[in-house]
């Protein structure tokens, strides 16, 4: 096992190998499985190679108020509050979701077309010079 200090929070980085079924699944050390609070569900997330098992979060309860506000504000009261809560916030995560994958877009289009403004002045990098 490898065992390093991470810099900017000097905490334990450990590295396992785990073995991937036929069916490809894993299990997740006892271990690491207390340690993180995960219960039925993580949260996968696939960036630069790598994938990255994370608790799943509690939704935020901002928008829990929020949203109950607005629909009190429309005249939900009883059952059909709980009912019409429970189906708006079934919906903010993939909206959230959503966004955020536009908004990754938009950024590595963003990216591509940049021009570094200092090739007005010092001309670009990979002219070839005469």
């Amino acid at each position: 096992m490898l065992e390093a200090r991470t810099e900017q929070e000097n905490i334990p980085m450990e590295k396992r190998r785990i073995h991937i079924s036929s069916k490809r699944q894993i299990t997740i050390p006892a271990k690491y499985y207390e340690a993180l609070g995960f219960s039925k569900e993580i949260d996968c997330i696939y960036s630069n190679g790598m994938l990255i098992l994370t608790p799943v979060k509690k939704d935020d309860p901002a928008f829990a108020e929020e949203i109950l506000a607005d629909l009190i504000d429309q005249g939900y009261s009883g059952e059909k509050l709980l009912a019409e809560f429970k189906k708006i916030n079934r919906q903010i995560r993939p909206a959230i979701e959503k966004i955020i994958e536009e908004a990754d877009t938009l950024a590595k289009a963003a990216s591509e077309n940049y021009i570094d403004p200092s090739d007005d002045i010092f001309g670009n990098n990979n002219e070839l010079e005469d």
